[in-house]
């Protein structure tokens, strides 16, 4: 009788154990049950980020003289050296978020602070001088 009993308890024993491998294995990497990762699966993580021409750091761009910046829905801009003036989009302007201003077309943009393109609508900056401006996000140069 006590043979039967330990060999119930075995089985029962074997089959969650072998139920709780299964369910292991089919655990999607970085979710919440499988939160262990690796390198090359986090590499293609970050190269997805960046592909479609958008960037998730900044970069540095050089404009030049007369050219403009266009930027894309989200795209930041920080303006580190030259003389750059505002594109609005008829209506509203460029957003300002350090001064927490709304810059309308034409007016100058002060270096080093943080610009933002709320909507792809024709927005950005025109260079009056050759300028380095940090994009992160989509843009064009026109």
């Amino acid at each position: 009788m006590k043979k039967n009993r330990i060999s119930v308890l075995i089985t029962i024993l074997v089959l969650v154990l072998a139920t709780a491998a299964v369910f292991a294995e089919t655990y999607d990497p970085g979710s919440a049950e499988d939160p262990v990762v690796t390198k090359s699966y986090v590499d293609a993580q970050i190269a997805a980020l960046k592909t479609g021409g958008t960037a998730s750091v900044f970069e540095p761009i050089n404009v030049k003289a007369g050219q403009k910046l266009i930027g894309g829905a989200g795209t930041e801009l920080i303006l580190r050296s030259g003389d750059a003036y505002a594109i609005d989009n008829g209506v509203d302007g460029l957003s300002d978020v350090t001064s927490a201003k709304d810059l309308k077309g034409g007016v100058t943009i002060t270096a080093n602070h943080l610009l933002l393109v709320p909507r792809a609508d024709g927005r950005g900056l025109e260079a009056g001088s050759d300028l380095w401006v940090m994009v992160k996000g989509s843009y064009t140069i026109q």
